[in-house]
């Protein structure tokens, strides 16, 4: 793969959506890309600590990854961000609508964030959408 900027954004509340994102943000950023995700709408409720319930699976993939022993995506975003310096960003619409403070998400994750600017810094460069 070569380097280059890699931006994601994650709406999704489904598991294999969840799944694939933080997939292409680990061999993403484990390869040398500049990768940033953004977490907003219903993505973003599995990032508030102590948020231990599995996303819904939306078919028969989903299930099956539950029953195998697949990497938690929540495992392969901080893995993105530990061995690849990726970041992610909570969106700061989407905590604002949610009620949600900075200091209940996961310590990994990067200062909140509004969609304008996630735009601005992801122009020139590959936008994946989950």
């Amino acid at each position: 793969m070569a380097s280059g900027k890699i931006s994601i954004i994650v709406v999704t509340g489904s598991h294999e959506r969840l799944q694939m994102a933080a997939m292409l943000a680990s061999v993403g950023a484990v390869s040398g890309n500049d990768v940033s995700v953004f977490l907003s709408m219903n993505s973003l409720q599995y990032f508030v600590k102590g948020h231990d319930q599995s996303p819904p699976a939306e078919g028969s993939f989903g299930t099956l990854m539950a029953s195998r022993n697949v990497p938690p995506f929540r495992t392969l975003f901080e893995q993105a961000v530990d061995l690849g310096d990726a970041k992610i960003f909570p969106c700061s619409m989407a905590m604002d609508v949610m009620g949600i403070e900075p200091d209940v998400l996961q310590p990994w994750l990067g200062e909140p964030l509004g969609l304008t600017k996630f735009l601005a810094d992801a122009q020139d460069g590959q936008v994946y959408t989950f």
